[in-house]
């Protein structure tokens, strides 16, 4: 009886690599001389960090419209942690520094997420964004926010080196304060307190011990030699949380009812967004956040909520505008979309009754242009302009577009067009027709559907061969089709065949012509 083969440690790898691929992909190999270029490349930006506080708001502003002070505040504190950065890899001891990690208050839809985007981008750092609710406390079920950290190095291809100095964005921070009870709080007290550590200086396994594929790796890469347990320190990285704080402007009135002694003045409650402004590192503690958790947060920016004046700027001046995907998407099948500024207006003022900020364009925008984005493709139609009429009544205001566009012949020119594209892909040969070409074709056809390809097909019968013999005598392949070619095809097709000929005679001669007559001549 034979001894059973059992496989070795290369064929359990590839084993356990195809049974987890779906569950858990690896991250690409990268090749070893082109991440070192790319990490000194990195490194090399890092050291030469410049940027003022002005000039990266002034970056901002093109994409972030209004939040004065948030973007302000959020690039004194970006610019400050990557100087640092610099000094550090320069040699400098900075012993006493603290990082300026950052809170992000407002209400959902202002541009919070976005503008730490623009601010990644922009410096040319790494970011993972993470959900606050998503995680638990180390040993319960749910998310390890360790894991926050490895997803920085995965977004970095790996590179331990590059995610080191990455952003990373917590969302919904506000959702951890726990409540005032003595049970066990394992996915808000708990997640605070894991927190702290990545908050300042902790050393993270790039490998999560709950990682079964992870772990296997490890156990490989032991076995070849390599004893050396791979972490990320998180001492510069730079953490952003956020939250809307819903319950902050009740808690700081509170506070300041207490702090008066009974004589205020009628009307000088001052109102929600302002007061959220006047917020002390008590009235989150009291909202339910750590004592260490917030004081390790002390940069704190907020943002206003957007009025209908601002959604209109966001549409109309922001570089990210919405607007621009829907241009794209309609430009992807050769219309053109524009908008008037009352449509632009009304849209935003849609979108602000939504209640949900910036967020609210792309609601309205997706319910007004969806029958467009459906019926218009295909037709030939080249324009699509949206009114106030059509925010308000889109599938009338569609309607309204394809009759104008039947009225004015345009079934006529997608006909035409069509009979272009079957003639080039017929015979690679481009056909151009004049939009006075086109109305000589309507006038001779008629309204019926169907009756311009056909008369196309009667009139042009003869131009493939005609266009060949001129492609070959000239090398032209393009063709532009008059009125005059509409009346008399034949005939024009002649006299352009002849000029061809003539063209031919008249070209002066290449070095393959000279060397045939020399050759004749011998």
């Amino acid at each position: 009886m034979s001894t059973p083969q059992f496989p070795d440690a290369e064929e359990w790898q590839r084993r356990f690599q195809e049974m987890f691929r779906s569950l858990a992909p690896m991250p690409a190999a990268t090749d070893p001389k082109e991440a070192e270029k790319n990490r000194e490349a990195f490194e090399k930006q890092i050291r030469s960090f410049s940027l003022t506080p002005k000039e990266l708001k002034a970056y901002l502003d093109r994409f972030v419209i209004q939040q004065e002070e948030a973007k302000r505040v959020l690039s004194v504190a970006v610019c400050d942690h990557y100087n640092h950065v610099r000094a550090a890899l320069a040699g400098e001891d900075l012993p006493h520094y603290v990082k300026q990690n950052v809170l992000l208050v407002g209400p959902s839809g202002v541009g919070k997420t976005y503008l730490v985007r623009c601010l990644a981008e922009r410096i040319g750092v790494p970011m993972v964004r993470g959900d606050a609710t998503k995680f638990s406390e180390t040993g319960y079920v749910g998310g390890d926010v360790e894991d926050l950290v490895r997803e920085l190095v995965q977004q970095a291809g790996g590179d331990v080196s590059i995610a080191q100095y990455g952003i990373i964005y917590l969302d919904e921070i506000d959702k951890l304060a726990g409540p005032n009870s003595l049970g066990r709080d394992v996915s808000g007290r708990g997640v605070q307190a894991n927190l702290l550590k990545l908050l300042e200086e902790t050393e993270v396994p790039v490998r999560a011990p709950y990682d079964l594929q992870g772990q296997i790796q490890t156990m490989l890469d032991f076995r070849r030699g390599a004893r050396e347990k791979r972490t990320i320190n998180t001492r510069h990285i730079l953490f952003l949380v956020s939250g809307a704080f819903t319950r902050l402007p009740e808690i700081v009135a509170r506070r300041r009812r207490r702090g008066q002694l009974g004589f205020r003045a009628a009307g000088s409650e001052p109102d929600a967004g302002e007061s959220v402004k006047e917020a002390l590192t008590a009235d989150f503690i009291e909202y339910g956040l750590e004592p260490e958790f917030i004081g390790r947060l002390p940069v704190r920016v907020f943002f206003e909520p957007l009025s209908a004046d601002d959604l209109f700027r966001i549409l109309r001046e922001s570089e990210g505008s919405i607007l621009r995907q829907y241009v794209a998407a309609f430009q992807a099948y050769g219309i053109s979309l524009r908008f008037t500024e009352g449509a632009l207006r009304r849209i935003a003022q849609r979108a602000a009754e939504e209640e949900t900020g910036a967020r609210g364009l792309m609601t309205i925008c997706e319910r007004i242009l969806r029958p467009f984005r459906f019926e218009c493709p295909g037709t030939g139609l080249r324009e699509v302009l949206i009114d106030e009429e059509t925010v308000e009544d889109p599938e009338k205001g569609l309607q309204a577009t394809l009759t104008r566009f039947r009225e004015g012949g345009g079934e006529t020119a997608q006909e035409v067009e069509a009979f272009a594209q079957e003639f080039f892909r017929d015979h690679e040969l481009r056909l151009r027709f004049q939009p006075e070409a086109v109305q000589a074709l309507r006038d001779e056809a008629g309204s019926q559907a169907g009756a311009t390809a056909a008369l196309c097909r009667t009139k042009f019968k003869d131009f493939p061969f005609g266009l060949r013999l001129i492609r070959a005598n000239t090398g032209q392949d393009t063709f532009t089709i008059t009125p005059e070619a509409v009346k008399e095809p034949e005939a024009v097709l002649n006299r352009w065949v002849l000029a061809s000929y003539s063209a031919s005679a008249k070209a002066p001669e290449g070095p393959k012509d000279q060397e045939r007559k020399s050759t004749e001549a011998e």
